[in-house]
């Protein structure tokens, strides 16, 4: 897929690096010549240019391009004329990066297909991990229903999933098990790394160190790691 990021800033640079490693044709615009030359060898395309000049804008392929995201924060003014430029000119889809509430308030009236709040997203995942023992991240599915990884309660080690119970017991589902495997990196050296088991049976036994990934209510799933 082609995407258009607006702003090298911190998440605007890792979001256009993540998408030219995983294959995507990116093209990244930003209005300091610095920034452009910096990231110029680790995405796509980088492209000089301000995001509040509606001709400007309108130089680059926006009709080959999937999606455009405008990742500027801390410019208000800047990120919601870019936006407004985007939308002017006809952008198939545009998501727009809100870093407060009246933000984001202004970017729905604009109509942005979709918003993101990275700060705010982020603080609310490493609340929960820091409010319950155990969880080690967490994703919100709907205001109920939360995937969250936690570590393995000493009292279900050595016990199967079967024995532990947990459907019946809480009405939580264990989607998979995290396991540090020991692999060899490109120079030779021997080093442990996270990896998922796959699809968990009821045999399958908890171990020291396993990494939990339940799909439940946080209520429920309170009362497993409590």
């Amino acid at each position: 897929m082609k995407y258009i990021i607006i702003g090298l800033g911190n998440f605007g640079a890792s979001l256009s690096m993540q998408l030219t490693a995983m294959g995507h044709e990116v093209i990244s615009v930003d209005n300091d010549m610095a920034k452009v030359t910096q990231f110029k060898d680790l995405i796509t395309h980088t492209v000089c240019l301000d995001a509040k000049d509606q001709r400007a804008l309108a130089t680059l392929p926006l009709k080959d391009t999937d999606m455009v995201l405008v990742g500027i924060g801390e410019d208000f003014g800047a990120s919601v004329m870019a936006v407004a430029n985007f939308k002017q000119l006809g952008v198939k889809k545009i998501i727009g990066r809100a870093i407060s509430p009246l933000h984001q308030t202004v970017l729905e009236a604009i109509g942005v297909d979709r918003i993101v709040s990275p700060e705010t997203e982020f603080a609310e995942r490493l609340a929960k991990s820091l409010d319950m023992k155990g969880i080690l991240d967490s994703l919100d599915l709907t205001e109920d229903y939360n995937i969250i990884q936690a570590t393995v309660p000493a009292r279900y080690v050595g016990h199967t999933i079967q024995e532990a119970n947990f459907r019946q017991k809480y009405n939580i589902n264990v989607l998979t098990i995290i396991r540090q495997k020991q692999a060899t990196n490109m120079f030779g050296r021997s080093q442990t790394k996270p990896s998922a088991i796959g699809v968990v049976a009821a045999d399958t036994v908890f171990l020291v160190d396993d990494i939990m990934v339940l799909f439940g209510k946080m209520d429920d799933i309170r009362k497993v790691l409590q």
